[in-house]
């Protein structure tokens, strides 16, 4: 009896000594099976993040809930991020970081007209910025920037003002090419954006009463840069 009775702890004993020994085997062939898993977390938990400020808010997000949506110890959050202003950041910098040095390089390549430069970049905009889990920042921002201004100095720098100032190139290179007429648009470049905020907040609060597609929007939108740019011959 006493032979049978012991028969499972020494069957999970000799589980736990087969499996230590397979990541043993791992490691001594130079794969460490949680090296991944480690490299992955601050991805994993800016997604978990950005998910929880989407569903919650930022005032109401708390890092227990992101740390559980992302399976892992709240601990472990602050092994990447000392804050939730600092997750917040690295959720900005990830959906709109990438689009930001995307169009830096794209100016300093093309080599065609500035309006044609214009046209590549604006759809890309609109990809990653309304049609993109990324207008939930700026939701958080105009809902409730007010209350928390250092998530609103810190979208100002990481992607405001850097989006201001490949905006006023571009403007620069079409007036200095002949190619585009001076005046309160080009002094303010600023607005050429302007859409695709509005598209954006359209999207998140009159999409289930009057949907309109993004195509819609964005035709509209080149139409207006056309039109207001262009130097009339």
């Amino acid at each position: 009896m006493r032979r049978d009775e012991n028969r499972p702890r020494l069957e999970r004993e000799r589980r736990r000594a087969e499996a230590a020994m397979d990541e043993t085997g791992k490691r001594m062939a130079g794969h460490p099976p949680r090296q991944r898993r480690k490299q992955a977390r601050p991805g994993e938990i800016i997604e978990a993040g950005l998910a929880e400020f989407g569903e919650s808010g930022f005032a109401a997000t708390r890092l227990e809930d992101v740390a559980r949506r992302a399976g892992i110890a709240k601990g472990t959050i602050y092994l990447y991020f000392d804050s939730k202003e600092a997750l917040f950041e690295a959720a900005v910098r990830s959906r709109l970081g990438p689009v930001l040095d995307e169009a830096g390089a794209m100016i300093d390549a093309f080599p065609g007209p500035t309006i044609d430069l214009l046209r590549l970049l604006i759809p890309i905009i609109y990809a990653k910025l309304v049609d993109s889990d990324a207008r939930i920042l700026v939701r958080i921002i105009l809902s409730e920037g007010a209350r928390f201004p250092a998530i609103t100095e810190l979208y100002y720098r990481a992607a405001v003002a850097k989006g201001r100032a490949f905006l006023a190139r571009i403007v620069e290179r079409g007036v200095a090419r002949g190619e585009f007429r001076a005046g309160p648009l080009t002094d303010l470049p600023i607005v050429l954006i302007a859409p695709v905020l509005m598209a954006a907040f359209w999207k998140m609060t009159f999409e289930p009463y009057d949907p309109i597609a993004t195509e819609r929007f964005l035709a509209a939108h080149l139409d207006l840069i056309v039109n207001g740019l262009l130097r009339k011959e």
